[in-house]
Formats: C-alpha cells, structure tokens, sequence
C-alpha cells in the first residue's frame, strides 16, 4: 500500500495533523516510538500541571487566613500525586488513540527511518516493515539538553541528575534539589517542589530568570519565587557536578560556589530530534540539528514537511499544533502559513506568565518603534478581591507608528487563560482604538487590558 501521508512522532504536531489530514481524505500511517501524546503529554505539559495544580490546592490550604479560612492538618503525598499524574496521562493517551482509530489513521509503534525514494514516493523502514509514502511529515519533537559539564552525564546515569522525564516519575520529595536552568521547566519544578517542602536552588546563566521572557515580568516573577523560599544564583555558569559528594558547582560573581543537594533538576533547554531517521540521507537542511522549513512547514526536499519541536522555532506543544495544521493544509493546496509573531507563551507557577508578542526590544531588532505602557492588575476588583497583596501587571506594546497592538505581556491570576485573548489582538494587529470598543465581562482581570487601552495617548 502506498500511503498519502507518512508522520514520523506522534506529537501534538503529529497527532493533530494526522487527524487534520485524515478529514482531507488522505490515507495516514502514523509512526510514534514511545506513546502517543510525545513529550507534551507523557513527560512535559499535562504531567507538570497536574502536579502544580495539587501544590495550588496544598498552598491555598496552608495559607488560607489571609481569606478568613483556616484548615488545620493539610499535608500533601507526593507520591498520590504522581499516581494521579499518571492517570491523567493515561486517560489522555487513550483519547488520542480513539481519535486516531476515529480518523481511521493507520498507528504503528516503533521508530521510523527514511531509507530511500521512488517514483511512488518515500520509502520508511520501521522495525523489519517497509512503508511507502507520497508525502512526509517529520515531528519527532525535541529531547532534554544535557550540557557538557564535568560530570554531569554520570550523575545522570546513576540518578543523582535528572530531566524533566525522570523528575516526574520521582516518587519522594528530596530535601535539597538544584535546578540547572531558570527557563519554564525549572521554573515550574521549582515551584512545586519549593510547595511541598523542598529547599530549592535554581542557577541560571543569564543575569534574568524565564528566558526571554519581558525583563518587568521576570523581576515580579523572581521576588515571589523567592518569597515562597526559592533561592535563585543568577549569572552562573555550572562547572561540575559530583553524584558522590552530592553537590553542584558554579562560578558566580567571579567565585566558587557549592550548592548541596540530594537531586539536580536539567533544564537547560532542549534540541531537535533528527538524528537516526534518515534526514540527511534524504538531503533534509539541518540547522544545529533542526529541521529548516519555512512558515509552510515545508523542508528543502520537495514532498517533506516539518512540525513541532523538531524545527527548533518555537518548540510549545500549541505552535506544534498550528505548524501540523498549516504543513497539512499546504499538502492539500490550501494557502495557510504559521504567524509566529502571535504565539502565546505562559508559565504556569504562581502567580501564572502569560506573554505573546513583541517587547520594545524585539521590536526594535525588527527595526519598529514601539511603546510599552504597563498597569497594575489592582485596577481590577476581581484581582483585588481574590489576591491579598498582589503585584501582578500587565504590559501591553504599540508600534508608535501605527497604533497597533504587537505585544502583551502579563503575571498574575488567570495570565493562561486571558492570554489567547491578547494573541487574537497581535495576530489581527488590531489598533488601540479598536479595543477600546470592546466590551470585557466585569468583574474580570481581563478587563485591565481594556483599562489600559485608554491610558495610551
């Protein structure tokens, strides 16, 4: 049988495209070496809001008296709250898989390779089977970065070190964790851990927590972090790590520092999933091991797509899913490209992060003038009502030119789930007096975005 559609990772990009693809009237074979779901379900997103959701429940039983409730004996077993982690993720995994028999795509398991092409197309080896496919779409994600630090590869080895993937599946709570990287992975781990009773260090290269992430949000982000007892070294560069002496060490400020701990979290970012699937053999452009596609997500070699982690772009499970749709909707003619200047981004500790867009800096790289006007959420009587003492904003950036909306940014309660509001408002690029027409539900904390429209001149 030739196949219409061969997908290499069943991914958010993956899975969603396969689907996407079997509506169109293709015939998919999907092919997925672990679980379907990849790392956003298994080992990345769903698992770590599971356990930040328990630690949310558990913080707000410790600290209720603020709000006039007291309860008294509230503890947290981790090891219930990787159980339920674990059925979440099987739950999830399941209903991927009856979406995938729905669409009556083809699921093999095991790991595909390009091993040559035809005139009928591709041709894909996967354990001792070959498939044949018109078209390809590559989604094999992403995996942890490990840096080359002395000693770090043999701590991973003998578990003093972990990735995200073995974090999870951890089931006590060490007394003392380093976290190596202060992006949204360390971030979120270090959260949960510093909840339920963990002593946390997170060293960070940068002299800013949260990556790229607005330098504002960053600082209102790192003084409650460090209210909740995480201790943050900025500017360090690790230097080694000892599973032995149990202990990470860093050069900071022109010093030797030594961090104990009984567990080392990597999170140093992660790289494309490329090697071994036969892309250079197809003459696929690599870029430091990511795919190269354009906003289509089509590769240099005419027939083969990319999506998701795998082209190094955006690497969040929801551009995956974008990038999977486009890819396919160009297979079947259909004019679509991904705007990557309208992702959002969150990071769901407490208080959330919620950014899409440009900064003033981003903006000015692309060569636009902009503004950025910044208001407190207090201007909201649903935040005050429900957050003692909150120093959440918002910052919303406008291209001078224009009076365009090309960024917000924003820390505080519900950031996840107003931020796809504001990315409706980049990707329309619609102007400040357009949102000032708008009507926001009240009591809302959304509504402050609308409040700060009429504070920009």
């Amino acid at each position: 049988m030739v196949y219409d559609l061969i997908i290499l990772g069943g991914g958010p990009a993956g899975y969603n495209a396969a689907e996407r693809a079997a509506h169109g009237g293709m015939q998919v074979l999907l092919i997925e070496e672990r679980a379907l779901g990849g790392v956003c379900l298994n080992e990345g997103c769903i698992p770590t809001k599971t356990l930040l959701n328990s630690a949310k429940i558990y913080e707000s039983a410790l600290h209720g008296a603020d709000y006039g409730v007291t309860v008294s004996g509230a503890a947290i077993d981790h090891a219930k709250v990787v159980d339920r982690k674990d059925k979440v993720v099987k739950t999830l995994v399941s209903g991927v898989g009856a979406k995938m028999r729905g669409a009556k795509v083809t699921v093999v398991n095991g790991t595909g390779c390009i091993t040559g092409k035809n005139p009928e197309g591709f041709q894909v080896r996967c354990g001792e089977a070959v498939y044949q496919g018109k078209r390809l779409l590559i989604c094999t994600g992403s995996e942890a970065a490990v840096p080359p630090v002395e000693g770090l590869r043999e701590a991973v080895t003998a578990g003093f070190a972990m990735t995200n993937r073995e974090i999870l599946d951890m089931r006590r709570v060490p007394e003392r964790l380093c976290v190596i990287g202060g992006g949204v992975i360390g971030l979120e781990m270090a959260s949960y851990f510093s909840t339920v009773g963990t002593q946390v260090t997170v060293v960070e290269m940068l002299d800013k927590i949260a990556g790229p992430t607005d330098k504002d949000i960053s600082a209102v982000l790192q003084k409650n972090l460090e209210k909740k007892g995480i201790r943050f070294l900025l500017g360090a560069k690790v230097t080694s790590v000892s599973s032995e002496k149990k202990t990470v060490t860093c050069e900071a400020d022109g010093k030797s520092v030594s961090i104990d701990c009984d567990a080392v979290l990597v999170s140093t970012g992660r790289r494309a999933r490329t090697a071994g699937i036969g892309l250079e053999k197809a003459g696929v452009l690599l870029d430091r091991g990511a795919v190269v596609c354009d906003d289509r997500g089509r590769t240099s070699v005419p027939g083969i797509w990319a999506a998701g982690d795998v082209n190094g772009r955006s690497m969040l499970a929801h551009t995956a899913y974008r990038e999977g749709e486009v890819a396919v909707s160009d297979m079947l003619g259909a004019t679509d490209r991904v705007d990557y200047l309208a992702i959002p981004a969150v990071i769901y500790t407490k208080p959330e992060v919620g950014t899409v867009g440009d900064t003033v800096e981003s903006a000015a790289k692309r060569g636009v003038q902009a503004t950025e006007h910044t208001v407190s959420l207090r201007y909201s009587g649903r935040y005050v009502a429900e957050v003692e003492g909150g120093d959440g904003i918002v910052k919303i950036v406008v291209d001078d030119a224009h009076k365009t909306i090309i960024g917000v940014h924003m820390i505080g309660s519900y950031a996840s789930e107003i931020i796809y509001g504001a990315a409706a408002m980049v990707a329309a690029r619609q102007r400040v007096c357009d949102v000032q027409k708008l009507v926001f539900p009240h009591p809302t904390v959304c509504e402050v975005i609308r409040e700060g429209m009429f504070m920009i001149d």
